[in-house]
């Protein structure tokens, strides 16, 4: 891996933040499970550092529409998590949420955003718990912002505050699967450099062999 020409961090401590943000989003993933009362499943778990401007080409390109949920990191360092699912993914989820027949939902309203606020809050709290169970800080996720609209729109205000530090994006990107059928979702860690430097600094992990970016 190349070093961003802003941040320079090593590659060790990339590796160090890859088993950190592992370890939370599994951690997150069972909480989740237990909100739903489904067991849910991580099918493909991968830290990918891609330049800024291609941050949307994770989720379809910055024309495609889709559903977002999206959370602050507070606390001892800042940084950003989002859900994001294409529209008919996030509609399911609303139903399995709600116990509804899946196809009910068509649209999101009041009570369907609030449905997958809370899913966003569940997810980011167990997140951000283990992390800080790793590293001793305090981490708080903000109250959860659900939208719709173009992955571009969505990802700009996080990406620009990214980019005040580091030229490149190191984002988890995470597949989930219920029973034999699969979540075509991705959850994204946006850091700020100063939050891996934090975390990495006060990281009780160490590194697996062989943990790639």
């Amino acid at each position: 891996m190349e070093k961003s020409s802003k941040s320079g961090l090593k590659e060790i401590d990339v590796g160090k933040w890859a088993e950190l943000v592992g370890q939370g989003t599994q951690n997150a993933v069972h909480g989740l499970s237990g909100m739903v009362g489904v067991e849910i499943k991580t099918v493909a778990l991968d830290l990918k550092v891609i330049p800024a401007a291609k941050a949307a080409d994770l989720v379809g390109g910055p024309e495609n529409e889709v559903a977002s949920i999206y959370l602050m990191i507070t606390g001892a360092a800042t940084g950003h998590i989002m859900l994001i699912y294409s529209k008919e993914v996030a509609f399911g989820l609303v139903d399995m949420l709600m116990g509804q027949q899946v196809g009910t939902t068509k649209e999101l309203g009041e009570m369907e955003s609030s449905a997958l606020g809370e899913m966003g809050n569940i997810t980011g709290s167990f997140f951000l718990n283990s992390v800080a169970d790793n590293t001793g800080l305090r981490l708080m996720p903000s109250i959860p912002t659900v939208m719709i609209d173009m992955a571009g729109s969505i990802l700009d205000s996080a990406v620009a505050d990214v980019l005040q530090d580091h030229d490149e994006l190191f984002a988890m990107e995470a597949i989930f699967a219920v029973g034999n059928q699969e979540i075509s979702g991705t959850l994204l860690v946006l850091p700020t450099a100063e939050f891996m430097e934090v975390m990495v600094e006060h990281s009780k992990l160490i590194p697996k062999k062989g943990a790639q970016c």
